[in-house]
């Protein structure tokens, strides 16, 4: 039978859509806007869950956020908590921790058997004898923990992002949307976030029996969306505050890292649950829940009530229910004066019982449903049950007898605490720079001065930013303290439960006490009350309360255990984010792909390595596209080479600072290698410059540092202010290098441009049309033969490579991948940045002192050259041969240079060389050992020594004959 109520203003649940889902095996309808826990209930279902230890029938308990015991499985989804989880189509739920399900769960056997399983037996049983020891070990492991991993289920991906606002506000309820909309009047940006769907906290559901809360809330909000400065998230959680208001923010589908200049807690407070007998039993819940159920979701709790309270909030619960054709029983107030306000008289003039002084022994419950409630006058001394008291018939029992603050972020941000033995709640007493606190968090309850202290913590706020001078405004103490000193209540029996998740009873902390574990921090570790999935929200101001009843102290004596993060739970995708390595690919894969390519990663790129061929094994793969370009022709995608465009009339002097080289008398068409420093004189990067026009610069950089050079070119015209711009064509350019004694002759096959020496120089720089399409060609090479880089637009990559392969075809050219390019540059000597220098690394050291100028006024890096050059060097990169004869163990790249019993040196690159006939290589190594001819030691793995000789680099085409003068 179907609990839903007439439509109720402000709900939140789409009735024009249906969505079908499944629990334990059983099929069931809600609507768009319920949780899994409002349409189950909506359809009849009480028992959601079974408790941890003793499997108890558990139904909704506060529907805000921190529900013990209603969690689900949903596939790949485990331990989704029912009272915050989105209804979705096709969920097929699961109560996890059972046998069977939840209604007819297997191991309730339990709950028979919960006088054997005292808090702690765990740590004092089993042990003997002692060859069951691992029988019982495995089997409590069995039976412990919540819910099932699905090893096979698909990953789930789930980004971050960072945000940075003036101020951030936790919470929109009244106090929160009041705090936000004063201090965007401001001008500072305001960010407001809340947990539940919607903004409005308990202005949307504790409404007193009519709705007037309601409308201010709807005025509340119309006002926000007129400020451009306001942004309210919701479906949102703060869960950790961080050093230097750095929160944690986390959505279904995202995490944020928001650093905000200041913070408002406006998270409100907790409903803590009467500890009396079976106070667990499904239709027990607070009455914020109710009301939740009411207004949210259209859903009728219950059909019959009882009330139990010690404030306000009982009454006005009441009323709701009675106003949605809920029946009252009574109003069962703790407080032996009643209530003071004009609530008790609208109670009673609905003809709501009112029983002052009284409160609930037991709940009573048949078929896992509350039936009853056996009601006693409380004593004010020893707060025991009356036998024989009067029961009343019931299918619900609402709780409101206290709160506690939801502080958790203000003792994250290391706020100080105070308990008061008037409001009998804990208070901010000291709040850190920046952090503010307003309304129920801040022990302010009356609505009018909720709002009112909303708009202090937000003056204080914008005060605290500079957007304001005014003084900060004066809240009128609070009058009302809703929450009851010691709502706890023995019972001969037991099972009167203060911890749901735990199954920790009352008897239990006196027995942990009494056993020693006294004090809060070991007593929460020996009974592990507030370690359940709620941590401790609804448990651990009653087991303080508890505890300090039991050593006869104050509670504010006794103090609170620890906060740390996570406020609330956070699944592990959320933390691991979306766990990849961004992979980005040149406009050529496709066509490496076809030709057989073997990947390889450079930086976040895809390169291929080398192209694969069946009857041959990577070596002779390598070597064939090696001698390709040594002997006729070889093409290679070059397309993840970092390039630049720089245009002004400050072009030429921006790069004359920017590089150690000369740069300003660059002729135009004409290209030029050049070192890029830091400030501290180290080699971060290298790349060819050309001049295509008196004010156009473009030039490359190597692959993996494209994004740093280009974020510190910007960062350095933006200091220095000279005119011209820089643009990042690294993704909107492709290039390709062409080499080989044969290149001219293929170019010419599909370019007008007169490619003579003469007309068309080595280091030269052309724009012309190649294969019909536009063009950038530099005539350089990092090879050592006659060789053109083609830049051109991405969009004609494709056409371009496929045209040169064409054309090649009869030349015998190959396609060949970065180990063969790595070679071939080793056989000439040319380093590679980040192999063959690191961290440390100075041109000097280096040996590219040729590369410099440091008669130059200025560039990065040069006044720390200045400062090191008159030092002894203390390694300098060599070449390095192996003898021709060499077998055995090759040295590797990191490989150690030994001379005597001391480290000398390192390998940074190394390579057999079939065009020279030996293992060749560069290394660092002492000065005293860099001259030419000077033989050295290399250990190389399992220790073997092997013995190489210093060499002069370029090793092959000293002079380079190949590349310049064809």
């Amino acid at each position: 039978m179907s609990s839903r109520l007439p439509p109720v203003l402000g709900e939140w649940i789409d009735r024009s859509q249906s969505l079908t889902i499944r629990f334990d095996g059983q099929r069931y309808a809600g609507h768009p806007g319920d949780v899994v826990s409002s349409a189950l209930w909506a359809a009849g279902v009480r028992v959601l869950g079974r408790s941890f230890k003793y499997h108890r029938p558990r139904g909704i308990l506060s529907l805000a956020n921190h529900d013990v015991n209603t969690l689900m499985t949903d596939d790949a989804h485990i331990n989704l908590r029912g009272d915050v989880s989105p209804l979705a189509e096709g969920m097929d739920l699961r109560a996890v921790n059972t046998a069977g399900g939840a209604r007819a769960d297997r191991r309730r056997l339990f709950d028979k058997l919960s006088a054997f399983m005292p808090v702690g037996f765990y740590y004092k049983a089993f042990h003997r004898p002692k060859a069951l020891a691992h029988f019982w070990e495995r089997f409590f492991r069995r039976m412990a923990g919540l819910g099932e991993i699905n090893v096979d289920s698909p990953r789930l991906y789930t980004p971050k992002r960072y945000d940075f606002r003036d101020l951030l506000v936790i919470g929109a309820g009244p106090s929160g949307l009041a705090a936000g909309l004063c201090a965007a009047h401001s001008g500072a940006s305001v960010l407001i976030v809340e947990e539940n769907a919607q903004a409005g906290g308990s202005l949307g559901y504790a409404r007193g029996g009519s709705d007037t809360n309601h409308e201010r809330l709807e005025e509340l909000l119309a006002q926000a969306k007129q400020l451009p400065h306001l942004e309210i998230r919701t479906g949102t959680c703060a869960v950790g505050y961080y050093a230097d208001h750095w929160i944690a923010l986390v959505e279904a589908q995202r995490m944020t890292t928001l650093r905000a200049r200041a913070v408002i807690v406006s998270t409100g407070v907790m409903d803590q649950p009467a500890v009396f007998r079976n106070n667990d039993a499904p239709g027990v819940m607070f009455a914020s829940a109710a009301q939740r159920l009411i207004y949210r979701y259209a859903v009728k709790p219950m059909h019959r009530a009882v009330v139990l309270t010690a404030n306000s909030e009982g009454y006005e619960a009441a009323l709701d229910l009675d106003r949605h054709g809920i029946g009252v029983g009574a109003v069962l107030d703790l407080r032996p004066e009643g209530e003071s306000t004009d609530l008790a008289q609208r109670v009673t003039s609905a003809n709501i019982r009112v029983l002052k002084g009284y409160g609930v022994s037991e709940a009573i419950a048949r078929n896992d449903r509350l039936t009853g409630v056996r009601i006693f006058s409380v004593d004010g001394q020893a707060r025991l049950p009356i036998p024989n008291s009067e029961v009343l018939s019931c299918d619900g029992l609402l709780m409101s007898v206290g709160f506690a603050p939801a502080a958790a972020l203000l003792y994250q941000a290391g706020a100080r605490m105070s308990y008061s033995e008037i409001t009998h709640q804990f208070y901010p007493r000291e709040l850190p720079k920046g952090v503010f606190a307003a309304g129920r968090v801040n022990g302010v309850f009356d609505l009018p001065y909720r709002l009112e202290d909303g708009k202090r913590a937000a003056q204080e706020a914008v005060r605290y930013l500079g957007f304001s001078t005014q003084p900060n405004p004066i809240v009128p103490p609070q009058r009302r303290w809703p929450t009851h000193p010691y709502p706890i209540f023995a019972h001969p029996d037991g099972k009167n439960f203060v911890d749901f998740d735990e199954d920790l009873q009352l008897k239990d902390f006196a027995n942990a006490a009494q056993e020693g574990f006294d004090n809060i921090e070991l007593m929460k570790r020996y009974s592990t009350v507030g370690m359940g999935p709620s941590q401790g929200k609804h448990s651990n101001m009653n087991a303080i309360r508890i505890l300090a009843n039991l050593r006869g102290e104050t509670v504010d004596k006794v103090g609170t255990t620890t906060s740390r993060p996570f406020y609330h739970p956070v699944a592990l995708a959320h933390l691991s984010g979306r766990g990849f390595h961004p992979v980005r690919r040149t406009p050529l894969h496709s066509l490496h792909a076809e030709l057989g390519a073997a990947w390889m990663p450079a930086g976040n790129w895809q390169r291929p390595e080398y192209y694969a061929r069946s009857d041959q094994d990577k070596n002779e793969c390598v070597r064939g596209e090696v001698r390709a370009v040594r002997e006729s022709l070889g093409l290679i995608d070059v397309g993840t080479l970092g390039k630049m465009d720089l245009y002004g009339p400050a072009a030429g002097e921006f790069l004359e600072r920017v590089y150690a080289g000369r740069c300003a008398n660059l002729k135009v068409g004409m290209t030029r290698y050049g070192v890029m420093l830091d400030e501290s004189g180290v080699i971060i990067d290298d790349g060819v410059m050309a001049r295509l026009s008196d004010q156009h610069f473009y030039f490359t950089t190597t692959t993996t540092g494209s994004a740093t050079v280009y974020r510190e070119l910007t960062r350095w015209n933006t200091l220095w202010r000279m005119d011209c711009g820089i643009v990042n064509l690294t993704g909107a350019f492709s290039a390709m290098n062409l080499a080989g004694p044969k290149a001219r002759d293929l170019l010419a096959k599909l370019t007008d441009l007169d490619l003579s020496h003469a007309s068309f120089p080595y280091l030269g720089v052309r724009e012309a049309q190649v294969a019909d399409v536009p063009c950038r060609l530099l005539r350089v090479g990092f090879v050592g033969e006659l060789g053109y880089e083609i830049h051109t637009p991405a969009e004609h990559a494709h056409h371009l490579w496929t045209a040169l392969m064409a054309a090649g075809n009869a030349l015998g050219i190959r396609p060949f991948g970065v180990e063969a390019q790595r070679l071939l540059r080793l056989e000439k000597g040319h380093i590679i940045i980040g192999q063959d220098t690191d961290g440390l690394t100075t041109p000097l050291e280096a040996r590219m002192e040729w590369a410099i100028k440091m008669d130059k006024p200025f560039f990065v890096g040069q006044r720390s050259l200045r400062i090191v050059a008159p030092r002894q060097r203390k390694q300098v990169l060599v070449g390095f041969t192996l003898d021709k004869s060499h077998s055995g163990a090759v040295p590797k790249e990191c490989h150690l240079i030994i001379r005597g019993n001391d480290i000398a040196g390192r390998v940074t690159s190394i390579a057999f060389s079939e065009t020279l006939g030996c293992h060749i290589g560069l290394a660092f190594i002492i000065p005293e050992l860099a001259e030419e001819g000077t033989a050295f030691a290399i250990r190389a793995d399992a220790g073997k020594m092997v013995s190489a000789v210093v060499a002069k680099a370029p090793f092959y085409d000293p002079s380079a004959q190949r590349q310049r003068d064809y």
